[in-house]
């Protein structure tokens, strides 16, 4: 039978969230039922909240999430009432030409699912959109099982919630998809939990300098103590290229874009060694905007490629989670504030003024 579950509804662009009880279906085949336990406040839920990226209203957003199964659907194995589970947002279906070829953590059901009607939610009998396959701004969702992996219960539930994006990201846009090297030199544009993330990586691989960039003063003390050797406030320089170049000598053996803006992508470009430089687009950038950059910037041996989750699969998820387990790295610097579920509108306005690194919703 449906249940009532209570969640925060995004019903336009730019409104407020408002909390409503939603009516949620059983798991169908190949769905299990969460009930989460905290959710991050991430930039993308940001980016579908205010309509950078297309998305259906009304919306049930979050996506980067931590709980325990409730119920598993007809054909599910390996999840059982009771286990602890993070959400991850690419599918793993394992049957596509992308899942079979294993050069890649992109699948196809990404994108059927997003364009779907599909959604375990409605109010009032009318659909309510679920956000990346999770909704986790609701208490609990509906989740296609391989977009799900078990995980420690070892692990603390506020800090550890964050590895379902963005920490992932960051750590595998450094160590899957640049593949950062010991001693070399990296340049993170962008320092909120996806760039904190990067310089984690960065640190990880033995990177001897790396050099945190942002327009946010308040964040020098979290980046140099994240592992950051440097921090360049673009205002208080007259060109962050000319910066960089001059703190690496030719140039960043890696760069990488945290923000998901055009500009400070070819930036990050321009500010790599111009024969083997690598620079990684990492943010989300607004539907229908390009990237460009002089030819001949890529004509001396540089490369500008993408991470799409940080090149991470759903081993690597779990992979992270282990890690943080036994304090290969720390979240204690990126989690900032901890909210209520009513609190959540709260949460996103620190992130858009920046007071925030990271905010956690715990339910």
């Amino acid at each position: 039978m449906p249940r009532k579950v209570r969640a925060a509804v995004a019903f336009a662009p730019n409104q407020p969230l408002e909390l409503r009880e939603l009516d949620l279906a059983d798991p169908g085949p190949g769905d299990v039922l969460v009930r989460f336990l905290a959710s991050g406040l991430c930039h993308s839920d940001l980016h579908a909240l205010d309509g950078t990226i297309d998305e259906r209203f009304p919306l049930v957003a979050g996506h980067e999430a931590l709980g325990d199964v409730v119920e598993a659907g007809a054909g599910v194995e390996g999840f059982a009432p009771g286990d602890r589970v993070m959400a991850f947002l690419v599918p793993d279906c394992g049957q596509c030409p992308f899942c079979l070829s294993g050069r890649t953590n992109f699948c196809l059901q990404f994108v059927a699912r997003r364009e779907a009607a599909a959604t375990p939610f409605s109010l009032n009998g009318a659909p309510v959109h679920q956000f990346m396959g999770i909704g986790s701004f609701a208490e609990m969702a509906v989740i296609p099982a391989d977009q799900l992996v078990k995980v420690s219960r070892a692990a603390p539930v506020e800090e550890a919630c964050c590895i379902g994006c963005g920490v992932t990201t960051g750590l595998g846009a450094a160590l899957i998809s640049a593949r950062v090297t010991a001693g070399s030199s990296v340049a993170v544009f962008g320092i909120g939990g996806v760039g904190l993330s990067v310089i984690k990586g960065a640190k990880l691989a033995g990177a001897a300098t790396i050099i945190a960039i942002d327009v946010n003063e308040g964040k020098r003390a979290v980046a140099l103590g994240a592992g950051a050797t440097h921090f360049v406030n673009p205002k208080a320089v007259e060109d962050v290229v000319l910066a960089v170049q001059g703190l690496t000598g030719l140039g960043a053996d890696f760069a990488f874009e945290c923000v998901g803006i055009p500009a400070l992508a070819a930036q990050a470009l321009a500010a790599t060694n111009p024969c083997w430089g690598v620079a990684v687009n990492v943010g989300v950038m607004p539907t229908g905007s390009e990237v460009s950059a002089p030819p001949f910037q890529l004509l001396t041996g540089r490369r500008w490629t993408g991470s799409f989750m940080g090149g991470a699969k759903r081993a690597d998820v779990k992979r992270y989670v282990e890690m943080f387990v036994e304090r290969e790295f720390v979240l204690d610097d990126l989690v900032s504030h901890r909210l209520r579920h009513d609190e959540i509108n709260r949460g996103f306005a620190m992130m858009k003024s920046g007071e925030a690194v990271r905010s956690v919703v715990v339910y």
